[in-house]
Protein backbone atom coordinates (compact mmCIF):
# COMPACT_ATOMS: atom_id res chain seq x y z
CA UNK A 1 0.00 0.00 0.00
CA UNK A 2 1.10 3.76 -0.85
CA UNK A 3 2.09 5.67 2.10
CA UNK A 4 -0.09 8.17 4.25
CA UNK A 5 0.88 11.63 2.22
CA UNK A 6 1.73 13.77 5.29
CA UNK A 7 3.47 16.42 3.14
CA UNK A 8 -0.08 17.08 1.80
CA UNK A 9 -0.43 20.48 2.66
CA UNK A 10 1.38 20.06 5.53
CA UNK A 11 3.19 23.20 6.43
CA UNK A 12 -0.15 25.25 6.12
CA UNK A 13 -2.04 22.57 8.25
CA UNK A 14 -2.74 22.37 12.04
CA UNK A 15 -0.07 20.89 14.03
CA UNK A 16 -2.66 18.49 15.98
CA UNK A 17 -3.06 16.98 11.74
CA UNK A 18 0.19 16.64 11.07
CA UNK A 19 1.09 14.95 14.31
CA UNK A 20 -1.96 12.79 14.14
CA UNK A 21 -1.34 11.58 10.10
CA UNK A 22 2.64 11.41 11.17
CA UNK A 23 1.48 8.77 14.12
CA UNK A 24 -0.45 7.29 12.25
CA UNK A 25 2.08 6.60 9.56
CA UNK A 26 4.30 5.45 12.45
CA UNK A 27 2.11 2.78 12.85
CA UNK A 28 1.50 1.64 9.78
CA UNK A 29 5.30 0.97 8.74
CA UNK A 30 6.42 -0.07 12.26
CA UNK A 31 7.46 -3.24 12.68
CA UNK A 32 5.31 -5.55 13.00
CA UNK A 33 2.55 -3.23 12.11
CA UNK A 34 0.05 -1.46 14.46
CA UNK A 35 -3.04 -0.78 11.81
CA UNK A 36 -5.12 -0.85 15.10
CA UNK A 37 -3.84 1.90 16.18
CA UNK A 38 -3.40 3.66 12.95
CA UNK A 39 -6.57 3.63 12.04
CA UNK A 40 -7.27 4.29 15.91
CA UNK A 41 -5.23 8.21 14.53
CA UNK A 42 -6.46 8.77 11.86
CA UNK A 43 -10.50 8.73 13.02
CA UNK A 44 -9.19 11.29 16.49
CA UNK A 45 -8.99 13.66 12.87
CA UNK A 46 -12.49 14.16 13.04
CA UNK A 47 -12.73 14.80 16.50
CA UNK A 48 -11.32 18.31 15.35
CA UNK A 49 -14.31 19.08 12.69
CA UNK A 50 -11.40 19.60 10.00
CA UNK A 51 -11.92 21.26 6.81
CA UNK A 52 -13.59 19.80 3.90
CA UNK A 53 -10.14 18.45 2.31
CA UNK A 54 -8.65 17.17 5.16
CA UNK A 55 -11.91 15.56 5.95
CA UNK A 56 -12.03 13.92 2.25
CA UNK A 57 -8.45 12.92 2.18
CA UNK A 58 -8.53 11.42 5.67
CA UNK A 59 -11.63 9.49 4.50
CA UNK A 60 -9.68 8.60 1.46
CA UNK A 61 -6.55 7.42 3.79
CA UNK A 62 -8.91 4.95 6.20
CA UNK A 63 -10.93 3.32 3.23
CA UNK A 64 -7.61 2.30 1.31
CA UNK A 65 -6.19 1.09 4.72
CA UNK A 66 -9.07 -0.98 5.58
CA UNK A 67 -9.73 -2.09 2.36
CA UNK A 68 -6.16 -3.86 2.57
CA UNK A 69 -5.96 -4.92 6.04
CA UNK A 70 -9.96 -5.69 7.50
CA UNK A 71 -12.34 -7.65 6.29
CA UNK A 72 -14.98 -5.38 6.15
CA UNK A 73 -15.44 -4.31 2.67
CA UNK A 74 -18.64 -2.31 3.68
CA UNK A 75 -17.03 -0.31 6.16
CA UNK A 76 -13.99 0.58 3.79
CA UNK A 77 -16.70 1.42 1.08
CA UNK A 78 -18.53 3.75 3.17
CA UNK A 79 -14.88 5.78 3.63
CA UNK A 80 -14.46 5.77 -0.08
CA UNK A 81 -17.99 6.76 -0.66
CA UNK A 82 -17.76 9.85 1.59
CA UNK A 83 -13.98 10.91 -0.09
CA UNK A 84 -15.58 11.13 -3.28
CA UNK A 85 -18.49 12.54 -2.34
CA UNK A 86 -16.85 15.39 -0.03
CA UNK A 87 -13.95 16.01 -2.62
CA UNK A 88 -16.43 16.05 -5.79
CA UNK A 89 -17.23 19.97 -4.12
CA UNK A 90 -14.16 20.59 -2.85
CA UNK A 91 -11.60 22.89 -5.43
CA UNK A 92 -7.91 21.66 -5.66
CA UNK A 93 -7.82 18.25 -4.59
CA UNK A 94 -7.91 16.33 -7.99
CA UNK A 95 -5.81 13.85 -6.67
CA UNK A 96 -8.80 12.70 -3.66
CA UNK A 97 -11.38 13.35 -5.60
CA UNK A 98 -9.50 10.81 -9.15
CA UNK A 99 -7.88 8.18 -6.79
CA UNK A 100 -11.54 8.24 -4.59
CA UNK A 101 -13.47 7.55 -7.18
CA UNK A 102 -10.87 5.25 -9.18
CA UNK A 103 -10.65 2.94 -6.09
CA UNK A 104 -14.27 3.11 -5.17
CA UNK A 105 -15.29 1.59 -8.75
CA UNK A 106 -12.80 -1.05 -8.22
CA UNK A 107 -14.77 -1.94 -5.17
CA UNK A 108 -18.01 -1.87 -6.43
CA UNK A 109 -16.95 -3.76 -9.70
CA UNK A 110 -14.23 -6.33 -8.53
CA UNK A 111 -15.37 -6.58 -4.86
CA UNK A 112 -19.12 -6.26 -4.38
CA UNK A 113 -19.44 -7.29 -8.07
CA UNK A 114 -21.75 -4.13 -8.61
CA UNK A 115 -20.43 -2.66 -12.00
CA UNK A 116 -23.80 -0.83 -12.37
CA UNK A 117 -22.83 1.42 -9.34
CA UNK A 118 -18.45 1.69 -10.33
CA UNK A 119 -19.74 3.31 -14.30
CA UNK A 120 -21.53 6.69 -13.18
CA UNK A 121 -18.97 7.38 -10.97
CA UNK A 122 -15.42 6.64 -13.95
CA UNK A 123 -18.03 8.44 -16.02
CA UNK A 124 -18.74 11.72 -13.53
CA UNK A 125 -14.41 11.25 -12.59
CA UNK A 126 -13.86 11.19 -16.57
CA UNK A 127 -15.84 14.36 -17.16
CA UNK A 128 -14.19 16.23 -14.54
CA UNK A 129 -10.39 15.27 -14.74
CA UNK A 130 -10.22 16.70 -17.98
CA UNK A 131 -7.39 18.91 -17.00
CA UNK A 132 -5.42 16.18 -15.10
CA UNK A 133 -4.60 14.07 -18.18
CA UNK A 134 -2.56 11.53 -15.45
CA UNK A 135 -6.19 10.67 -13.62
CA UNK A 136 -8.41 11.47 -17.31
CA UNK A 137 -6.40 8.55 -18.70
CA UNK A 138 -6.18 5.77 -16.30
CA UNK A 139 -10.05 6.59 -15.55
CA UNK A 140 -10.54 5.67 -19.28
CA UNK A 141 -8.18 3.14 -19.04
CA UNK A 142 -10.40 1.73 -15.80
CA UNK A 143 -13.88 2.46 -17.41
CA UNK A 144 -12.48 0.44 -20.64
CA UNK A 145 -11.82 -2.93 -18.48
CA UNK A 146 -14.64 -2.58 -16.94
CA UNK A 147 -16.47 -2.65 -20.09
CA UNK A 148 -14.17 -5.77 -21.17
CA UNK A 149 -14.85 -7.47 -18.11
CA UNK A 150 -18.70 -7.87 -18.98
CA UNK A 151 -17.31 -8.15 -22.67
CA UNK A 152 -19.44 -4.96 -23.80
CA UNK A 153 -16.25 -4.66 -26.37
CA UNK A 154 -18.10 -2.28 -28.52
CA UNK A 155 -18.27 0.43 -25.30
CA UNK A 156 -14.10 -1.21 -24.37
CA UNK A 157 -13.03 -0.10 -28.08
CA UNK A 158 -15.18 3.25 -28.11
CA UNK A 159 -13.24 3.99 -24.35
CA UNK A 160 -9.83 3.73 -26.16
CA UNK A 161 -10.45 5.12 -29.29
CA UNK A 162 -11.63 9.11 -26.72
CA UNK A 163 -8.46 7.92 -25.10
CA UNK A 164 -5.94 8.23 -28.37
CA UNK A 165 -7.76 11.14 -28.94
CA UNK A 166 -7.28 12.94 -25.91
CA UNK A 167 -3.62 11.63 -25.93
CA UNK A 168 -3.20 13.24 -28.98
CA UNK A 169 -4.60 16.49 -27.80
CA UNK A 170 -2.12 16.59 -25.07
CA UNK A 171 0.76 15.64 -27.08
CA UNK A 172 1.40 12.64 -25.47
CA UNK A 173 2.54 10.09 -28.71
CA UNK A 174 3.13 7.19 -26.07
CA UNK A 175 0.20 7.27 -24.49
CA UNK A 176 -2.03 7.43 -27.67
CA UNK A 177 -0.21 4.42 -28.88
CA UNK A 178 -1.13 2.53 -25.55
CA UNK A 179 -4.40 3.23 -26.39
CA UNK A 180 -4.36 2.37 -30.08
CA UNK A 181 -2.88 -0.94 -29.03
CA UNK A 182 -4.88 -1.79 -26.37
CA UNK A 183 -7.79 -0.82 -28.53
CA UNK A 184 -6.35 -3.34 -30.55
CA UNK A 185 -6.27 -6.20 -27.83
CA UNK A 186 -9.70 -5.99 -26.87
CA UNK A 187 -10.37 -6.60 -30.69
CA UNK A 188 -7.93 -9.78 -30.61
CA UNK A 189 -9.63 -11.09 -27.82
CA UNK A 190 -13.59 -10.24 -29.05
CA UNK A 191 -12.23 -11.90 -32.45
CA UNK A 192 -12.78 -8.20 -34.13
CA UNK A 193 -10.09 -8.79 -36.71
CA UNK A 194 -11.07 -5.94 -39.20
CA UNK A 195 -10.41 -3.64 -35.29
CA UNK A 196 -7.01 -5.39 -35.21
CA UNK A 197 -5.78 -5.00 -38.58
CA UNK A 198 -6.83 -1.15 -38.45
CA UNK A 199 -5.20 -0.76 -34.68
CA UNK A 200 -2.14 -2.73 -35.33
CA UNK A 201 -1.62 -1.27 -38.79
CA UNK A 202 -1.69 2.48 -37.74
CA UNK A 203 0.28 1.80 -34.52
CA UNK A 204 3.04 -0.41 -35.87
CA UNK A 205 3.57 2.74 -38.58
CA UNK A 206 3.89 5.11 -35.80
CA UNK A 207 5.47 3.13 -33.45
CA UNK A 208 8.52 2.54 -36.33
CA UNK A 209 8.95 6.54 -36.54
CA UNK A 210 7.99 6.88 -32.92
CA UNK A 211 10.64 10.22 -31.49
CA UNK A 212 10.09 9.66 -27.63
CA UNK A 213 12.58 7.73 -25.07
CA UNK A 214 14.48 4.60 -26.77
CA UNK A 215 12.76 3.11 -23.95
CA UNK A 216 9.23 4.27 -24.18
CA UNK A 217 9.74 2.53 -28.20
CA UNK A 218 10.65 -0.72 -27.17
CA UNK A 219 7.90 -0.79 -24.36
CA UNK A 220 4.99 0.22 -27.51
CA UNK A 221 7.13 -2.51 -29.56
CA UNK A 222 6.90 -5.16 -26.94
CA UNK A 223 3.30 -4.85 -26.16
CA UNK A 224 3.02 -4.53 -30.47
CA UNK A 225 4.68 -7.83 -31.23
CA UNK A 226 2.97 -9.63 -28.37
CA UNK A 227 -0.13 -9.37 -30.11
CA UNK A 228 1.30 -9.61 -33.31
CA UNK A 229 2.12 -13.61 -31.82
CA UNK A 230 -1.00 -13.83 -30.05
CA UNK A 231 -2.79 -12.91 -33.75
CA UNK A 232 -0.95 -15.83 -35.75
CA UNK A 233 -0.91 -17.92 -32.69
CA UNK A 234 -4.87 -17.55 -32.51
CA UNK A 235 -5.16 -18.43 -36.24
CA UNK A 236 -2.65 -21.54 -35.53
CA UNK A 237 -0.06 -20.10 -38.28
CA UNK A 238 3.21 -21.77 -35.77
CA UNK A 239 5.60 -21.35 -38.84
CA UNK A 240 4.74 -17.85 -39.99
CA UNK A 241 4.73 -16.35 -36.64
CA UNK A 242 8.60 -17.18 -35.72
CA UNK A 243 10.32 -14.26 -37.21
CA UNK A 244 8.10 -12.53 -35.06
CA UNK A 245 8.47 -14.46 -31.78
CA UNK A 246 12.17 -14.03 -32.52
CA UNK A 247 11.87 -9.91 -32.92
CA UNK A 248 10.20 -9.87 -29.69
CA UNK A 249 12.43 -12.04 -27.99
CA UNK A 250 15.22 -9.47 -28.54
CA UNK A 251 13.24 -6.58 -27.95
CA UNK A 252 12.18 -8.36 -24.31
CA UNK A 253 16.04 -8.81 -23.99
CA UNK A 254 16.92 -5.14 -24.82
CA UNK A 255 14.23 -4.33 -21.71
CA UNK A 256 15.42 -6.99 -19.41
CA UNK A 257 19.27 -5.75 -19.11
CA UNK A 258 18.54 -1.98 -19.02
CA UNK A 259 19.29 -0.94 -15.09
CA UNK A 260 16.43 0.94 -13.78
CA UNK A 261 18.12 3.70 -13.61
CA UNK A 262 17.56 4.20 -17.12
CA UNK A 263 13.99 4.68 -17.04
CA UNK A 264 13.08 6.98 -19.27
CA UNK A 265 12.41 10.61 -17.86
CA UNK A 266 8.56 11.64 -17.85
CA UNK A 267 7.72 15.30 -17.69
CA UNK A 268 4.09 14.73 -19.33
CA UNK A 269 1.73 13.92 -16.79
CA UNK A 270 -0.03 11.79 -19.61
CA UNK A 271 2.67 9.86 -19.65
CA UNK A 272 2.77 7.98 -15.90
CA UNK A 273 1.80 4.57 -17.67
CA UNK A 274 3.46 1.54 -18.41
CA UNK A 275 1.93 -1.21 -19.96
CA UNK A 276 3.41 -3.55 -17.84
CA UNK A 277 6.25 -3.74 -15.07
CA UNK A 278 9.52 -4.88 -16.86
CA UNK A 279 8.88 -8.26 -15.13
CA UNK A 280 5.74 -8.77 -16.37
CA UNK A 281 6.82 -8.40 -19.76
CA UNK A 282 9.81 -11.03 -19.49
CA UNK A 283 6.62 -13.38 -17.90
CA UNK A 284 4.23 -13.00 -20.63
CA UNK A 285 7.40 -13.40 -23.57
CA UNK A 286 8.06 -16.60 -22.18
CA UNK A 287 4.38 -17.49 -22.12
CA UNK A 288 3.77 -16.93 -25.49
CA UNK A 289 6.90 -19.08 -26.25
CA UNK A 290 5.59 -21.88 -24.22
CA UNK A 291 1.95 -21.27 -26.16
CA UNK A 292 3.95 -21.59 -29.65
CA UNK A 293 6.14 -24.43 -28.25
CA UNK A 294 2.88 -26.34 -27.63
CA UNK A 295 0.90 -25.90 -30.97
CA UNK A 296 4.45 -26.78 -32.63
CA UNK A 297 4.62 -29.53 -30.30
CA UNK A 298 8.45 -29.04 -28.83
CA UNK A 299 7.02 -30.10 -25.56
CA UNK A 300 10.60 -29.97 -24.10
CA UNK A 301 11.04 -26.58 -24.94
CA UNK A 302 7.62 -25.84 -23.90
CA UNK A 303 8.76 -27.25 -20.52
CA UNK A 304 11.86 -25.16 -20.18
CA UNK A 305 10.30 -22.32 -20.52
CA UNK A 306 7.29 -22.90 -18.15
CA UNK A 307 9.89 -23.73 -16.02
CA UNK A 308 11.71 -20.42 -15.73
CA UNK A 309 8.60 -18.47 -15.85
CA UNK A 310 6.75 -20.62 -13.01
CA UNK A 311 10.29 -19.65 -10.58
CA UNK A 312 10.29 -15.47 -11.93
CA UNK A 313 6.41 -15.42 -10.82
CA UNK A 314 7.15 -17.26 -7.18
CA UNK A 315 9.68 -14.60 -6.57
CA UNK A 316 7.30 -12.10 -7.76
CA UNK A 317 4.40 -13.34 -5.49
CA UNK A 318 6.66 -12.78 -2.42
CA UNK A 319 6.85 -8.35 -3.09
CA UNK A 320 4.08 -8.13 -5.47
CA UNK A 321 -0.02 -9.02 -4.95
CA UNK A 322 -0.79 -8.60 -8.62
CA UNK A 323 -3.96 -10.59 -9.91
CA UNK A 324 -1.84 -10.71 -13.59
CA UNK A 325 0.33 -12.95 -12.04
CA UNK A 326 -1.91 -15.37 -11.15
CA UNK A 327 -3.01 -15.23 -14.22
CA UNK A 328 -0.30 -15.88 -15.91
CA UNK A 329 0.32 -18.76 -13.25
CA UNK A 330 -2.62 -20.22 -13.90
CA UNK A 331 -1.95 -20.12 -18.37
CA UNK A 332 1.57 -21.63 -17.77
CA UNK A 333 0.05 -24.25 -15.45
CA UNK A 334 -3.04 -25.38 -18.40
CA UNK A 335 0.05 -25.70 -21.10
CA UNK A 336 2.28 -27.87 -19.24
CA UNK A 337 -0.31 -29.96 -18.03
CA UNK A 338 -1.12 -30.81 -21.92
CA UNK A 339 2.53 -31.01 -21.88
CA UNK A 340 2.78 -33.97 -19.22
CA UNK A 341 -0.17 -36.20 -20.53
CA UNK A 342 1.79 -36.32 -24.33
CA UNK A 343 4.67 -37.10 -22.45
CA UNK A 344 3.22 -39.83 -20.44
CA UNK A 345 3.58 -37.83 -17.35
CA UNK A 346 -0.23 -38.26 -15.87
CA UNK A 347 0.99 -38.92 -12.13
CA UNK A 348 2.40 -34.81 -12.34
CA UNK A 349 0.34 -33.64 -14.74
CA UNK A 350 -2.70 -34.34 -12.21
CA UNK A 351 -0.70 -32.96 -9.24
CA UNK A 352 -0.59 -29.62 -11.54
CA UNK A 353 -4.13 -29.90 -12.37
CA UNK A 354 -4.90 -29.16 -8.18
CA UNK A 355 -2.28 -26.45 -8.37
CA UNK A 356 -3.88 -24.64 -11.36
CA UNK A 357 -7.33 -25.14 -8.70
CA UNK A 358 -5.09 -23.94 -5.90
CA UNK A 359 -4.44 -20.37 -7.89
CA UNK A 360 -8.33 -20.13 -8.61
CA UNK A 361 -9.21 -20.65 -4.85
CA UNK A 362 -6.81 -17.59 -4.20
CA UNK A 363 -8.31 -15.25 -7.46
CA UNK A 364 -11.77 -16.48 -7.35
CA UNK A 365 -12.46 -14.76 -10.30
CA UNK A 366 -10.00 -16.74 -12.30
CA UNK A 367 -12.36 -19.61 -12.33
CA UNK A 368 -15.12 -17.83 -14.07
CA UNK A 369 -12.82 -17.25 -16.63
CA UNK A 370 -11.06 -20.62 -16.89
CA UNK A 371 -12.94 -22.86 -15.33
CA UNK A 372 -13.73 -24.36 -18.88
CA UNK A 373 -10.03 -24.87 -19.43
CA UNK A 374 -9.97 -26.52 -15.88
CA UNK A 375 -12.27 -29.15 -16.68
CA UNK A 376 -11.02 -30.13 -20.37
CA UNK A 377 -7.49 -30.65 -18.81
CA UNK A 378 -9.67 -33.10 -16.44
CA UNK A 379 -11.21 -34.66 -19.20
CA UNK A 380 -7.65 -35.44 -21.23
CA UNK A 381 -6.37 -36.66 -18.41
CA UNK A 382 -9.10 -38.85 -17.79
CA UNK A 383 -8.94 -39.95 -21.05
CA UNK A 384 -5.11 -40.86 -20.98
CA UNK A 385 -5.97 -43.15 -18.29
CA UNK A 386 -9.01 -44.61 -20.12
CA UNK A 387 -12.23 -43.04 -17.65
CA UNK A 388 -13.49 -42.61 -21.03
CA UNK A 389 -17.29 -41.82 -19.19
CA UNK A 390 -15.18 -39.77 -16.59
CA UNK A 391 -13.95 -37.66 -19.95
CA UNK A 392 -17.19 -37.14 -21.36
CA UNK A 393 -18.72 -35.54 -18.34
CA UNK A 394 -16.06 -33.37 -17.87
CA UNK A 395 -15.89 -32.45 -21.69
CA UNK A 396 -19.62 -31.70 -21.56
CA UNK A 397 -19.34 -29.62 -18.40
CA UNK A 398 -16.58 -27.56 -19.76
CA UNK A 399 -18.59 -26.74 -22.89
CA UNK A 400 -21.32 -25.63 -20.79
CA UNK A 401 -19.27 -23.43 -19.36
CA UNK A 402 -17.65 -21.30 -22.02
CA UNK A 403 -18.97 -19.72 -24.85
CA UNK A 404 -15.44 -19.44 -26.39
CA UNK A 405 -15.77 -20.74 -30.46
CA UNK A 406 -12.60 -22.48 -30.22
CA UNK A 407 -12.19 -24.04 -26.84
CA UNK A 408 -16.20 -25.53 -27.86
CA UNK A 409 -14.56 -26.96 -31.34
CA UNK A 410 -11.24 -28.09 -29.20
CA UNK A 411 -13.17 -30.20 -26.93
CA UNK A 412 -15.72 -31.40 -29.49
CA UNK A 413 -12.17 -32.84 -31.77
CA UNK A 414 -11.05 -34.88 -28.15
CA UNK A 415 -15.51 -36.03 -27.36
CA UNK A 416 -15.29 -37.34 -31.07
CA UNK A 417 -12.25 -39.38 -30.15
CA UNK A 418 -13.77 -40.19 -27.30
CA UNK A 419 -16.79 -41.54 -29.44
CA UNK A 420 -15.16 -43.73 -31.49
CA UNK A 421 -12.88 -45.36 -29.14
CA UNK A 422 -15.85 -46.35 -27.28
CA UNK A 423 -17.92 -47.07 -30.19
CA UNK A 424 -20.90 -44.69 -29.33
CA UNK A 425 -21.96 -44.19 -32.91
CA UNK A 426 -25.44 -41.93 -31.81
CA UNK A 427 -23.07 -39.89 -29.40
CA UNK A 428 -21.05 -39.15 -32.50
CA UNK A 429 -23.67 -38.59 -34.90
CA UNK A 430 -24.79 -35.72 -32.79
CA UNK A 431 -21.49 -34.07 -33.45
CA UNK A 432 -20.13 -34.93 -36.86
CA UNK A 433 -21.56 -31.50 -38.37
CA UNK A 434 -19.23 -29.37 -35.63
CA UNK A 435 -16.66 -31.59 -35.82
CA UNK A 436 -16.72 -30.96 -39.74
CA UNK A 437 -13.26 -29.63 -41.27
CA UNK A 438 -15.41 -28.17 -44.53
CA UNK A 439 -18.05 -26.33 -42.04
CA UNK A 440 -16.35 -25.70 -38.81
CA UNK A 441 -16.63 -22.07 -37.70
CA UNK A 442 -13.13 -21.28 -36.85
CA UNK A 443 -10.13 -18.88 -38.02
CA UNK A 444 -7.51 -21.65 -37.05
CA UNK A 445 -5.34 -23.24 -39.04
CA UNK A 446 -4.49 -26.25 -36.44
CA UNK A 447 -7.73 -26.63 -35.27
CA UNK A 448 -9.35 -26.89 -39.11
CA UNK A 449 -5.63 -29.70 -39.27
CA UNK A 450 -6.39 -31.33 -36.70
CA UNK A 451 -10.36 -31.49 -37.64
CA UNK A 452 -9.19 -33.44 -40.98
CA UNK A 453 -7.55 -35.47 -38.18
CA UNK A 454 -10.73 -37.01 -36.33
CA UNK A 455 -12.30 -37.01 -40.04
CA UNK A 456 -9.34 -39.65 -41.34
CA UNK A 457 -9.31 -41.70 -37.51
CA UNK A 458 -13.28 -41.68 -37.72
CA UNK A 459 -13.07 -42.98 -41.42
CA UNK A 460 -10.23 -45.47 -40.43
CA UNK A 461 -12.61 -47.16 -37.56
CA UNK A 462 -15.44 -47.54 -40.64
CA UNK A 463 -12.45 -49.33 -42.16
CA UNK A 464 -13.51 -46.67 -45.21
CA UNK A 465 -9.26 -46.50 -46.31
CA UNK A 466 -10.00 -44.86 -49.04
CA UNK A 467 -11.15 -41.50 -47.85
CA UNK A 468 -9.28 -41.75 -43.93
CA UNK A 469 -6.25 -41.64 -46.41
CA UNK A 470 -7.66 -38.23 -47.82
CA UNK A 471 -8.54 -36.52 -44.74
CA UNK A 472 -5.00 -37.53 -43.35
CA UNK A 473 -3.04 -35.69 -46.29
CA UNK A 474 -5.34 -32.96 -45.52
CA UNK A 475 -3.72 -32.94 -42.19
CA UNK A 476 -0.72 -33.55 -43.59
CA UNK A 477 -0.56 -31.02 -46.06
CA UNK A 478 -1.72 -28.59 -43.28
CA UNK A 479 0.34 -29.38 -40.64
CA UNK A 480 3.53 -29.48 -43.15
CA UNK A 481 2.84 -25.56 -44.39
CA UNK A 482 2.90 -24.57 -40.70
CA UNK A 483 5.10 -26.77 -38.65
CA UNK A 484 2.47 -28.68 -36.57
CA UNK A 485 4.99 -31.78 -35.65
CA UNK A 486 2.96 -33.47 -33.73
CA UNK A 487 -0.43 -33.57 -35.74
CA UNK A 488 2.16 -34.50 -38.71
CA UNK A 489 3.17 -37.39 -36.49
CA UNK A 490 -0.05 -38.80 -35.68
CA UNK A 491 -1.20 -38.27 -39.34
CA UNK A 492 1.99 -40.36 -40.56
CA UNK A 493 1.18 -43.35 -37.80
CA UNK A 494 -2.22 -43.29 -38.60
CA UNK A 495 -1.30 -43.49 -42.65
CA UNK A 496 1.25 -45.73 -42.00
CA UNK A 497 -1.34 -48.30 -39.73
CA UNK A 498 -3.81 -48.24 -42.85
CA UNK A 499 -1.21 -48.89 -45.14
CA UNK A 500 -0.15 -52.00 -43.22
CA UNK A 501 -4.01 -52.94 -42.93
CA UNK A 502 -4.03 -53.13 -46.96
CA UNK A 503 -0.30 -54.99 -46.94
CA UNK A 504 1.30 -52.44 -48.50
CA UNK A 505 4.60 -53.03 -46.20
CA UNK A 506 7.13 -50.73 -47.86
CA UNK A 507 4.67 -47.69 -47.80
CA UNK A 508 4.23 -48.25 -44.17
CA UNK A 509 7.13 -48.60 -43.21
CA UNK A 510 7.88 -45.18 -45.36
CA UNK A 511 5.31 -43.61 -43.38
CA UNK A 512 5.89 -45.06 -39.42
CA UNK A 513 9.42 -44.64 -39.69
CA UNK A 514 9.53 -40.64 -40.02
CA UNK A 515 6.54 -40.99 -37.28
CA UNK A 516 8.66 -42.65 -35.13
CA UNK A 517 11.39 -40.24 -35.09
CA UNK A 518 9.24 -37.46 -35.40
CA UNK A 519 7.38 -38.18 -32.06
CA UNK A 520 10.71 -38.90 -30.59
CA UNK A 521 11.73 -35.38 -30.94
CA UNK A 522 8.38 -34.05 -29.50
CA UNK A 523 8.47 -36.44 -27.51
CA UNK A 524 5.12 -37.73 -27.49
CA UNK A 525 5.21 -41.22 -25.58
CA UNK A 526 1.69 -42.46 -26.76
CA UNK A 527 2.68 -42.11 -31.15
CA UNK A 528 5.93 -43.65 -29.95
CA UNK A 529 3.85 -46.47 -28.18
CA UNK A 530 2.08 -46.64 -31.06
CA UNK A 531 4.71 -46.00 -33.87
CA UNK A 532 6.81 -49.16 -31.98
CA UNK A 533 4.20 -51.69 -32.30
CA UNK A 534 3.51 -50.89 -35.79
CA UNK A 535 7.48 -50.92 -36.52
CA UNK A 536 7.97 -54.61 -34.71
CA UNK A 537 4.86 -56.35 -36.98
CA UNK A 538 6.42 -54.72 -40.10
CA UNK A 539 9.62 -55.96 -39.20
CA UNK A 540 8.17 -59.39 -38.67
CA UNK A 541 6.37 -59.31 -41.99
CA UNK A 542 9.53 -58.13 -43.90
CA UNK A 543 11.81 -61.03 -42.11
CA UNK A 544 14.37 -58.62 -40.05
CA UNK A 545 14.60 -60.53 -36.78
CA UNK A 546 17.15 -57.86 -35.54
CA UNK A 547 14.86 -55.19 -35.97
CA UNK A 548 11.77 -56.62 -35.14
CA UNK A 549 13.85 -57.37 -31.80
CA UNK A 550 15.00 -53.48 -31.34
CA UNK A 551 11.03 -52.66 -32.09
CA UNK A 552 9.85 -55.34 -29.58
CA UNK A 553 12.18 -53.84 -27.33
CA UNK A 554 11.12 -50.47 -27.66
CA UNK A 555 7.15 -50.99 -27.73
CA UNK A 556 7.76 -53.31 -24.07
CA UNK A 557 10.21 -50.07 -22.28
CA UNK A 558 7.16 -47.44 -23.84
CA UNK A 559 4.86 -49.82 -22.51
CA UNK A 560 6.30 -50.38 -19.46
CA UNK A 561 6.50 -46.76 -18.39
CA UNK A 562 2.82 -45.49 -19.81
CA UNK A 563 1.68 -48.44 -17.48
CA UNK A 564 3.94 -47.65 -14.70
CA UNK A 565 2.89 -44.31 -14.43
CA UNK A 566 -1.00 -45.14 -15.19
CA UNK A 567 -1.00 -47.68 -12.11
CA UNK A 568 0.78 -44.66 -10.26
CA UNK A 569 -1.57 -42.03 -11.35
CA UNK A 570 -4.64 -43.87 -10.68
CA UNK A 571 -3.32 -44.81 -6.85
CA UNK A 572 -3.16 -41.52 -6.47
CA UNK A 573 -6.71 -39.61 -4.01
CA UNK A 574 -5.76 -36.77 -6.45
CA UNK A 575 -7.10 -38.99 -9.11
CA UNK A 576 -10.83 -39.14 -7.91
CA UNK A 577 -10.95 -35.12 -9.57
CA UNK A 578 -12.36 -36.56 -12.68
CA UNK A 579 -15.72 -37.57 -10.80
CA UNK A 580 -15.77 -33.92 -9.96
CA UNK A 581 -18.39 -31.82 -12.85
CA UNK A 582 -20.30 -29.32 -10.38
CA UNK A 583 -19.54 -27.15 -6.81
CA UNK A 584 -16.38 -26.61 -4.99
CA UNK A 585 -13.20 -28.39 -6.55
CA UNK A 586 -12.35 -31.01 -3.91
CA UNK A 587 -9.33 -29.86 -2.51
CA UNK A 588 -9.60 -32.78 -0.04
CA UNK A 589 -8.77 -35.00 -2.84
CA UNK A 590 -5.15 -33.38 -3.27
CA UNK A 591 -2.32 -35.06 -1.05
CA UNK A 592 -0.20 -32.45 -0.80
CA UNK A 593 -2.99 -29.86 -0.42
CA UNK A 594 -1.57 -27.84 2.09
CA UNK A 595 1.85 -27.39 1.03
CA UNK A 596 0.65 -26.52 -2.33
CA UNK A 597 -1.32 -23.34 -0.65
CA UNK A 598 1.69 -22.15 1.17
CA UNK A 599 3.79 -23.02 -2.28
CA UNK A 600 1.49 -20.41 -4.11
Amino acid sequence: MAGINISAGSSQEQPWYVALLGLAEHFRTSNPQNIRLCIHCLQSIFNFSPPPHIEARTHLQLGTILLTHAKNIDIARSHLEKAWTISSTVPHIDDVRFESASILSQVYSEKQNQPQHAKPILLKAIELSQQAPYWHCRLLFQLAQLHTAEKDWLAAMNMMGIGADYALSVRSEYTRLLFMLSRGMIGLISKNIPVVNESMTQAGRLIESFTGSSLHKEYLKVFFLVLQVCHYLIAGQVKSVKPVLKQLQQSIQTIAHNHSDDEPLVTNPAEMFQWLPKEHMCILVYLVTVMHSMQAGYMDKAQKYTDKALMQIEKLKFMDSNPLLSSFQLMLLEHIIMCRLIMGNKSVAIQEIFQACHVCQQQPRLFTTHGAQVHTLIGLYAMSMNCMEAAEAQFKTAVKMTGAADLINFINLNLAIVYLRTNHQAELLGLVESINPETMPTGSHTLKAAAYYVKGLQFFFQANFTDAKRCLRETLKMANAEDLNRLTSCSLVLLGHIFLSLGNTQEAMNLVTPAMQLAGKIPDVHVQLWASSLLKDLYHQCGDSVNEAEGYRMHTSFSQALLKDHFQSSKMPEHGIIQWTDGPCPFHLSSSASTSTAML
